[in-house]
């Protein structure tokens, strides 16, 4: 990742502490002095990441001959209106407009600030520049760092994306399948067993983001435990995938699987239902707070994992809830006769949404599951699980 921590909480001296890494310019990532006087060549560069994998543009930092950042790292001086500035730029020479995140990073006295812009890839592409509606995608070379892309050439661009959206249906359904693969190799069966499914997955993958040999080190670092459980158990091996790992146990007889993979891809399923004597009858239950510890684990190792690999881009976050027909739904005191075959939600999001607004997306996911599954219960009900789990996880 670029940065320690979100955009929007950076500060004066992170960005110094930043500049002092030495890191070049490149696909993802632009130094700039000043705002151009060129309005249209800025907005050129912010629509060339925007059309690409995204980026980040820091204003106040002056580049040498190697594209790397010069000392001093001294910022320029404030002016307030530096973002509305920004914000003009866009909607006045980028069709359709590009969302950005813009943080004034100022220091202690006040007077001096460098401007941080967190370009996302987009899923608007193409963003055209100008009066000629020209469209830009970034290259990462010093001598031209942004390749213009003739009109009579944007269906290339479309296709690009076409190309990206079939990447990520074969990067789900490879890990999807490891875990079949998995169980046929233990002669396990999940015939009548209810599996969820969470994944997490660039919207528009591209390229890898990060070597896949460097994985391992960052599963051990993301994975997520708290009292009730862990995502990624290091006393289990992982074993290496085209472009990833798995990490894969059968604790207590749950068989479960965790996928990270060079790509962005962070995927994770396991059995979710449970053999229960109830009125002495046997009955298949799928407790919907364990479905919230899961989730919870889940999120907040995912976005570790992104944050590592500094994934900027749109993400598609996939819940499935597989043979539920027929099931006992429990939460606390209520349950119910699950009447649905399968559960099946779609998000799209950013990282940011993981790091600024994670309990909301998980209330939201988990109370819509517990309605599918046939239980009313009260958003505060699972508020109050939801924000009990992250706590711990995060303690």
């Amino acid at each position: 990742m670029l940065f320690s921590k979100p955009v929007h909480k950076l500060t004066f001296q992170d960005v110094v502490e930043f500049c002092k890494r030495q890191i070049p310019e490149n696909k993802q990532l632009d130094y700039k002095y000043l705002l151009p006087k060129n309005h249209e060549k800025f907005a050129k560069t912010i629509a060339s990441f925007a059309n690409a994998m995204g980026g980040t543009i820091i204003v106040g930092v002056q580049d040498d001959k190697n594209d790397k950042p010069a000392p001093p790292f001294t910022g320029i001086a404030y002016h307030e209106k530096v973002r509305n500035s920004i914000e003009d730029i866009i909607q006045t020479y980028i069709d359709p407009i590009v969302f950005v995140d813009v943080n004034v990073c100022t220091n202690k006295r006040g007077d001096r600030m460098f401007v941080v812009i967190d370009i996302p890839q987009s899923n608007l592409t193409p963003h055209l520049v100008g009066k000629l509606k020209r469209a830009y995608i970034r290259t990462g070379q010093a001598s031209r760092p942004e390749a213009i892309v003739h009109p009579d050439k944007l269906p290339w661009l479309l296709d690009h994306r076409q190309k990206s959206e079939r990447l990520r249906h074969i990067l789900c359904d490879k890990a999807e399948r490891h875990f079949e693969n998995y169980l046929k190799t233990c002669t396990a069966s999940t015939d009548g067993e209810s599996i969820s499914t969470f994944t997490f997955v660039p919207l528009y993958p591209q390229e890898p983001l990060i070597d896949y040999k460097q994985i391992p080190t960052l599963v051990a670092a993301c994975s997520t435990h708290a009292p009730y459980g862990i995502m990624v158990n290091p006393d289990y091996p992982l074993k290496p995938v085209q472009d990833g790992v798995s990490v894969i146990s059968n604790a207590r007889g749950i068989y479960k699987m965790s996928e990270f993979n060079a790509y962005g891809l962070v995927m994770n399923k396991q059995i979710i239902s449970q053999d229960e004597i109830v009125n002495g009858h046997l009955s298949q239950t799928i407790h919907v707070e364990k479905l919230c510890q899961n989730a919870v684990l889940f999120f907040i190792t995912a976005r570790k994992f992104l944050e590592k690999i500094s994934f900027g881009g749109p993400l598609q976050l996939r819940f499935k809830l597989t043979n539920t027909r027929g099931k006992r739904a429990l939460l606390d005191t209520k349950q119910s006769t699950v009447l649905e075959d399968y559960l099946h939600m779609d998000r799209s999001l950013f990282l940011t949404d993981l790091q600024t607004h994670l309990p909301a997306l998980l209330e939201n996911l988990l109370h819509e599951a517990a309605w599918s599954l046939g239980l009313q219960v009260p958003p505060a009900t699972i508020h109050a699980l939801i924000e009990k789990y992250i706590r711990e996880a995060e303690e």
